[in-house]
């Protein structure tokens, strides 16, 4: 398949009875713009990142990858790949030591540089996401960095020298101003916004009272089996699946959840 991006945009078709995604290329571009999605000489599936001027062929339109990944069920695997190969090739056309261009390894997701030997992996950055649950209530938090009062469980990227589990725990402090033990694996999902892997635990509250950081969280507040939920992320991700398998009221399910890589 060939995959064409704009921006955070896919192309996709505008008609009716017709694949999302089709399966032939709907621009006619030049073949050093596409990138194999894996390595070897007998690829099949490609993916390039056009202008942001580039208009939509007649019969397709630009979308947002968002929206359209939760209407891809079995393809957002490899969407989801598409892009991230594909904006990984975007970004590393030179060198960052030496500046010189880079090319394509074939045996391998890598570009090396032509002129010091430098090699380029697609960039994947590992984040935690907790649901912290107290008894029969769950902590559940509205982001200031969302477009939406949506809310969900605490998250955030792994940084440099930590490994997962500290990771949890400085975040919740630093977010909620919160404790927590026993930190339980749930799942993990790709996500490529941007390059995410996403590793989604639950714990449980161990002490401390809700001091929200301002400038990362809007609102935190727990929430039990007799109140009203608020709005919450879709089944199509992590999050959406975490909060739900742990609802207020229910048995919780610590098992990995089977997600689209989306």
């Amino acid at each position: 398949m060939n995959f064409i991006f704009r921006g955070n945009e896919i192309l996709v078709s505008s008609q009716e009875g017709q694949a999302l995604i089709p399966a032939k290329p709907a621009l006619d571009l030049a073949p050093a713009q596409w990138h194999a999605l894996f390595p070897g000489d007998d690829c099949q599936d490609f993916a390039c990142h056009v202008a942001a001027e580039t208009p939509a062929p007649d019969g397709f339109i630009f979308r947002h990858l968002r929206g359209v990944l939760s209407q891809l069920d079995d393809q957002a695997s490899i969407v989801n790949r598409a892009f991230q190969v594909s904006e990984w090739a975007r970004s590393h056309r030179y060198c960052g030591v030496c500046g010189s261009g880079m090319e394509r390894v074939k045996h391998e997701l890598c570009f090396r540089c032509t002129s010091c030997g430098f090699s380029a992996y697609p960039r994947i950055s590992p984040a935690m996401m907790v649901l912290i649950r107290d008894k029969d209530r769950i902590l559940l938090a509205s982001h200031s960095t969302y477009a939406t009062a949506r809310y969900t469980a605490l998250a955030g990227f792994v940084e440099a020298g930590e490994n997962l589990e500290e990771a949890i725990h400085r975040e919740v402090m630093e977010e909620v101003g919160l404790r927590v033990d026993n930190i339980q694996y749930f799942g993990s999902q790709s996500w490529p916004f941007p390059h995410s892997l996403m590793v989604a635990y639950t714990a449980e509250y161990a002490g401390g009272e809700l001091c929200i950081q301002a400038d990362e969280i809007n609102d935190a507040r727990w929430f039990g089996p007799e109140d009203a939920l608020p709005d919450l992320p879709h089944t199509d991700s992590i999050a959406g699946r975490l909060i739900r398998a742990n609802l207020p009221g229910q048995a919780a399910c610590r098992r990995p959840v089977n997600l689209p890589d989306a």
